[in-house]
């Protein structure tokens, strides 16, 4: 059981942590090492993080949805098969090797920084679509959805890159669009951690009143503040992530 006082901790914790992925995601890279420091095995670490993560990723996204950046029916296909490929890359992790993702994912989210760093006219302005929409979304989310099953660092960061320089979305649309599709992925890999009773619950439910929080304010800051905060918010989170996987796993 723990101690009221670590699970105000946490609260704070899910807090900041939702502030920061409804943004630019990575809010993981907060939550994780918290729950590990508190003495929670991996794997429980892991699951705890997932269910926590959905109560601000939730409320980002509907944030985002009520406020007219994410169009749901265009995304439901996408939706189901996020779904598919997380679930899939879930039961497959245990079968497959994924180390060669120890060092290609870092140089991944050194790439996603470097582009949102210097691109010069990433904005909130929708551009021209290098591919359709309703055919490769759900490609997109079925691939990174396999990704966030297997390994999971730097999904929103992809997903974010991925709506922006394939579909032409601008900043603040692509990060609601991102949520929908992180979520779903959360959702997806709760499928499998919660009946296996990997979820310790007092903290799941602790950090996600925080997240609740959270997540409704860095949406509101992400929509206010639009492309001047998201872009060097995905700068600092995808180097920060980078940095962890190299160095600091």
């Amino acid at each position: 059981m723990l101690d009221p006082l670590i699970l105000l901790a946490l609260a704070a914790v899910g807090l900041l942590a939702g502030f920061v992925d409804a943004i630019a995601g990575g809010g993981g890279m907060i939550a994780l090492p918290a729950l590990l420091s508190v003495g929670l095995p991996p794997v429980s670490a892991l699951a705890t993080n997932k269910l926590q993560s959905v109560f601000g990723t939730g409320m980002a996204a509907v944030t985002y949805w009520r406020r007219g950046f994410v169009s749901l029916p265009r995304l439901v296909p996408a939706v189901a098969l996020t779904y598919a490929g997380s679930l899939l890359g879930a039961i497959a992790v245990k079968q497959i090797d994924i180390s060669l993702l120890d060092v290609a994912v870092p140089v991944a989210l050194i790439g996603i920084a470097l582009y949102f760093l210097f691109a010069p006219n990433l904005s909130d302005a929708d551009k021209h679509a290098r591919l359709p929409f309703a055919l490769f979304v759900p490609v997109m989310g079925f691939v990174i959805g396999f990704y966030d099953g297997i390994f999971g660092p730097g999904t929103g960061s992809f997903l974010t890159i991925g709506f922006v320089m394939l579909f032409g979305l601008g900043l603040t649309r692509a990060s609601g669009h991102t949520k929908i599709l992180n979520l779903t992925s959360n959702l997806a890999a709760l499928t499998i951690f919660i009946p296996a009773g990997d979820v310790v619950w007092p903290a799941a439910i602790a950090m996600g009143i925080g997240q609740l929080l959270g997540g409704y304010i860095g949406a509101r800051t992400g929509i206010r503040y639009g492309a001047r905060l998201i872009r060097p918010l995905v700068v600092v989170v995808s180097i920060a992530l980078a940095l962890r996987l190299l160095f600091f796993r």
